[in-house]
């Protein structure tokens, strides 16, 4: 059986009238890059912070290693936390922010030092020791708030949006070498983030959080290209959500009248009349200007430049009850020369792309 490190049970949190983290039950496997994904206040952060110690919760538990904490201090449990400010005393040097948690355990000098040293070296900050944090760039400073968490040993990291605060292109590097990190630590490792990329990028499985629940957990290849429902689907960047009806099926296929055209799908739930909702990613929409029997009739309405791409924006369906479609095309061959604003053109995708979600219209 597989070891867990982190385990929630029934946990439930409320600030007056308002359902912070309603009932969540989960399980974080020992070594595992675990990913809490989701919009402002859906109650990754409340949940990260139960975990902690900082949030006690109304009613559920929390354990650590098969250990009961729900009622334990932070400073008494077995984890590492890096902040998405860093945190770091502007007052101690690199080597004493590092060895702060050392300290607060009474471990000998002799052994503080030689750590300190290690973790610094771990994060490429050898030589360092004796620099302050305003003397850091943003990068260095979060190297040394991974190096503070990572001496201790810990059973757990928590990260707390620790990329926030970064640009671009350093936050695309501290991705990499937070996982490399994590990997060779082989730590357990709790991740929020509203950064759908990060998720994905750094995770071995993503929890879509919504209003306190989780909508969806599941590798990040699975939320990304198989969502099970609406929210998940548009909070992924699916950006196509159609509704339909169910008006042919098979045991291996089904087609779906979407009013402005047809789709197949893969065989469903759904019997013929059923509704449905579906959803296609805009990657997987190509444009054609010839009708064929499945595909959906749209208009135009802006065609945008995004360098290796173009975003050609459309409407489908009647004057009454239009639907946004998105299709973003590659640039292998001027793509957005080809496709000109107020055009009426065919969206077309394979039955593979099509997604039945679980939302009912």
């Amino acid at each position: 059986m597989t070891e867990i490190d982190v385990s929630l049970r029934g946990v439930r949190k409320s600030y007056g009238d308002v359902v912070a983290v309603a009932d969540l039950t989960l399980d974080i496997p020992r070594g595992a890059f675990f990913s809490l994904l989701g919009p402002s206040g859906c109650g990754k952060t409340t949940t990260l912070r139960i975990v902690a110690g900082f949030e006690r919760p109304d009613r559920g538990d929390v354990l650590i290693r098969g250990q009961r904490v729900t009622q334990v201090p932070p400073y008494r449990r077995d984890y590492g936390m890096v902040f998405q400010n860093f945190a770091l005393f502007p007052h101690l040097s690199i080597a004493d922010n590092v060895a702060f948690g050392l300290r607060m355990r009474r471990v000998d000098r002799g052994s503080i030092k030689h750590q300190v040293g290690e973790a610094l070296a771990l994060v490429k900050l050898a030589g360092f020791e004796h620099r302050f944090p305003n003397q850091l760039s943003g990068g260095q400073q979060q190297r040394v708030a991974l190096a503070r968490a990572l001496v201790l040993r810990p059973a757990v990291l928590l990260l707390d949006e620790p990329l926030g605060s970064l640009d671009a292109k350093l936050r695309e590097e501290m991705q990499v070498e937070i996982r490399d990190l994590q990997r060779q630590f082989a730590i357990s490792t709790l991740f929020v983030t509203h950064d759908q990329d990060e998720a994905l990028t750094m995770s071995d499985a993503v929890a879509v959080m919504n209003h306190g629940v989780i909508e969806q957990l599941g590798t990040p290849r699975e939320v990304f290209e198989r969502p099970r429902t609406e929210f998940v689907a548009r909070f992924m960047g699916a950006g196509n959500i159609l509704e339909g009806r169910v008006v042919a099926a098979d045991s291996a296929v089904q087609t779906i009248d979407l009013g402005a055209g047809n789709a197949r799908a893969r065989a469903g739930g759904k019997g013929c009349g059923g509704r449905v909702l579906v959803t296609v990613r805009p990657e997987n929409v190509s444009l054609a200007r010839e009708a064929s029997d499945f595909g959906v009739r749209a208009t135009i309405t802006s065609v945008v430049y995004h360098g290796a791409t173009t975003h050609v924006h459309l409407v489908a369906g009647p004057p009454d009850a239009v639907v946004p479609m998105v299709a973003h095309l590659p640039n292998r061959s001027g793509s957005d020369a080809q496709w000109q604003r107020g055009e009426t053109v065919h969206c077309r995708w394979n039955e593979e792309s099509t997604i039945v979600l679980a939302d009912r219209p």
